[in-house]
């Protein structure tokens, strides 16, 4: 581990803090207090414009709080000084992957959740390391990646505390003084997140966001399996309740779906998060795209309630309302972000509102009591699809305010015009496979999928002000989308197992099997060098990184596949020992679609660019008191691109906004590893620095014995960038450093 400016730490078994300061509470002994006084208020002198702040301020909460504002109250850092700001301490976690935490401060502790999903405690202050966890002393085997931050949770006198942790299939409760397990939660210190969701054995579900605790219970969303939102008390992990986002034979919604559906039906969990009116009790859920993600002919319906915005109860998860944003989702379009509760002046009434931002750049805000939109939604007609026992459903949902946050439709106008070359590819490719709006109806022919599958907004989510302004990063990027029918030119049908491979496989590692470097996913070729056939299967029953399980389909299937992706020939081979009986005729829960879903493509020009004109992405303010899009500006460059005289361009972004009272907006999120403060009021930049990888994560904003600290991960390793693991604190320069 290396930290600086600190010496290397010892190996940290487990370091203690004084109880007072995980209280909450500095202390500082007596002989220090008047010397600490005249050193605070020498920095206040040396910094103007400073305004009086406790000493003390925590960021206890992913996002900053349970409303999911990225706020922070703080002022330290102002427009007059931020060009001041210099690395304060750093770390490195020793993982290399994509960071995305959003960390934890509390009582002067900072807590994160590394690439790798170890959880570590540092000194807020100095970066120095207090203790590590590391899940695989629980368990061995793959603990998974994208673990985007934590939960703490602590009674009313503190004198319990809790830090919750996914890694792998499991929720771990955690000391936040040591970083041990709490052996009473669950079965010796974690849950099975398959457990509790009302369905026979126990699915494979991950966690990579947070979830949110109201009183003493945590509720939660996941990854994989059928769609549910569970809350567990935080004490004893037992299930206090469910809402199933498929919903049950009498449960509203059921009518959405074939009346089986329940049964076999996957997908809609609500991977995004969620927030939390803590006053009312309504905790706020987003949710995913039902599976298959492309092919809806087995689930006709609006399929309540993937990619709805939902209000749950959050004492007893009772539906208090919903509204569905993309309705029989073909297109991959979950919701990405958690909602963000704010308050807005509207048609001269104070509204305590919710808004929820869509992959396709659109932003629906509503009466977060009654489910009322503050502008009215029009369902408008979208293109309808062609492939066989498909029912598309005729409208979707477009607000009228705010304006659209990105390009709707990638006309001949947006082709690229950063060298003749580019103008010349992609005007002849749009021309070939022309774009639809952000609803084209999937088919066999080739189309520009724009807005993109990235976003528009994604899981970085969006910032709010308490006066309404709203704060979002968007792409702007193409991807291409085609479908493949699961026969062959000649009409003979493909092998079960290439034609499984194309439904479950393909989508991310390609029909050529080579992955793609880009997104993360890896090549299945040779696969065998690097894992035996059995890792192999261990893999796709748990998942694995980036991967979900796959543990809904049978024996069959699961052996077709690896038969087919090892060039194994064996189209009527006998059953192996322990494989399922049933046969993929009357296997009734994964029946494969006539159609698969190839893979991620983004469209890019010859020199890895952007295929299409300017911005590629942008930083948005919002006024959501009118609905009017206050400024939008170019987030991140290209220095190559800006060696050769072409404008700010703006990059493919992932992480979100951190906005303080001071009028500051921060960032990272950009594919030029770079980190910066913005105006609130105008957008401009005020200042930037490098990161040692990029800043795929969303920055925490405290303050430690009266110094205001940011802090961002920095692990890089999206958009095909250098990998690493590490955190990066920025501060004004004390009055030691000043001398």
């Amino acid at each position: 581990m290396k930290c600086s400016p600190s010496s290397r730490p010892s190996p940290p078994v487990v370091e203690k803090v004084p109880e007072a300061r995980l209280r909450g509470k500095l202390m500082v002994p007596m002989r220090f207090r008047s010397a600490l006084a005249v050193a605070l208020s020498l920095f206040a002198i040396l910094n103007p414009g400073v305004t009086a702040a406790p000493a003390n301020a925590d960021w206890t909460t992913y996002l900053g709080d349970k409303e999911r504002s990225l706020y922070s109250p703080l002022q330290q850092i102002n427009r007059s000084n931020v060009a001041q700001l210099k690395v304060a301490w750093t770390y490195d976690t020793g993982d290399k992957g994509e960071y995305q935490a959003n960390n934890l401060i509390i009582a002067g502790v900072l807590y994160t959740a590394s690439p790798n999903r170890k959880v570590i405690a540092l000194d807020a202050a100095s970066g120095r390391e207090l203790w590590k966890w590391d899940p695989r002393s629980e368990r061995s085997g793959d603990v998974g990646g994208r673990q985007r931050g934590l939960v703490f949770w602590q009674n009313e006198t503190g004198g319990e505390q809790r830090l919750f942790s996914g890694a792998g299939n499991h929720l771990y409760a955690l000391d936040p003084k040591s970083g041990q397990p709490i052996r009473s939660f669950g079965e010796n210190g974690s849950i099975h997140l398959g457990s509790g969701l009302d369905v026979e054995g126990t699915p494979n579900i991950s966690l990579n966001t947070p979830g949110v605790t109201y009183r003493d219970v945590l509720i939660i969303g996941g990854v994989g399996g059928p769609g549910a939102v569970r809350a567990f008390d935080v004490r004893t992990g037992q299930r206090r309740w469910i809402f199933h986002l498929i919903p049950r034979p009498g449960e509203f919604g059921h009518d959405t779906w074939p009346a089986e559906a329940y049964k076999t039906a996957t997908g809609v969990m609500p991977w995004p998060g969620q927030s939390l009116d803590e006053k009312r009790g309504i905790v706020y859920v987003a949710t995913k795209t039902a599976e298959p993600d492309f092919y809806g002919g087995h689930r006709h319906g609006m399929n309540l309630f993937a990619n709805c915005l939902v209000a749950l109860d959050a004492a007893t998860g009772k539906r208090l309302w919903h509204y569905q944003i993309v309705h029989h989702d073909l297109l991959d379009k979950d919701l990405p972000c958690p909602p963000v509760l704010l308050t807005v002046t509207h048609r001269g009434k104070k509204i305590d509102a919710v808004a929820q931002g869509t992959k396709h750049g659109l932003l629906f805000v509503f009466d977060r009591v009654t489910g009322e939109p503050l502008w009215p939604i029009e369902e408008k007609p979208v293109p309808q699809s062609e492939l066989r026992g498909e029912q598309a459903w005729p409208t979707q949902p477009f607000p009228t305010k705010p304006a659209p946050l990105m390009r709707q439709r990638y006309r001949e106008e947006d082709v690229s015009r950063i060298s003749p070359e580019a103008y010349t590819n992609t005007l002849e490719r749009i021309r070939v496979s022309p774009n639809f709006g952000p609803f084209p109806a999937p088919s066999i022919k080739e189309t520009v999928m724009f807005p993109g599958f990235d976003g528009g907004m994604e899981w970085g989510g969006g910032a709010a002000d308490p006066d309404g302004i709203y704060y979002v990063n968007v792409n702007e990027m193409p991807w291409l989308m085609q479908m493949v029918e699961l026969r062959r030119a000649d009409g003979t049908s493909v092998p079960r197992g290439e034609q499984d491979y194309m439904a479950f496989c393909a989508p991310c590692h390609g029909l050529d099997r080579a992955g793609n470097a880009l997104s993360g996913f890896p090549s299945l070729i040779d696969v065998l060098n690097r894992k035996t056939r059995e890792q192999i299967v261990l893999v796709t029953k748990q998942g694995a990184g980036r991967m979900p399980a796959f543990d809904q389909l049978s024996d069959v299937q699961r052996n077709s596949i690896l038969d087919y992706v090892l060039g194994v020939n064996q189209p009527s081979a006998p059953r192996r020992e322990g494989e399922n009986v049933a046969s993929p005729a009357n296997d009734s829960r994964n029946t494969t679609p006539p159609y698969a879903f190839p893979g991620f493509r983004r469209w890019l020009d010859a020199e890895g660019y952007p295929a299409i004109k300017p911005p590629w992405g942008t930083l948005n303010a919002v006024d959501l008191n009118t609905g009017e899009i206050k400024w939008k500006v170019p987030l991140g460059e290209y220095p190559k691109l800006k060696a050769r005289g072409i404008p700010t361009t703006g990059t493919e972004n992932y992480g979100g906004p951190v906005v303080t009272a001071s009028g500051l907006i921060f960032i990272g999120a950009t594919a030029d590893e770079t980190f910066r403060a913005f105006d609130a009021k105008t957008g401009k930049i005020l200042w930037q620095a490098k990161l040692p990888f990029g800043g795929n994560a969303t920055p925490s904003a405290y303050m430690v014995n009266g110094r205001q600290f940011v802090v961002i991960s920095a692990g890089g390793a999206k958009s095909g960038r250098p990998a690493g693991g590490s955190l990066v604190a920025f501060a004004l320069p004390t009055p030691e450093a000043r001398d």
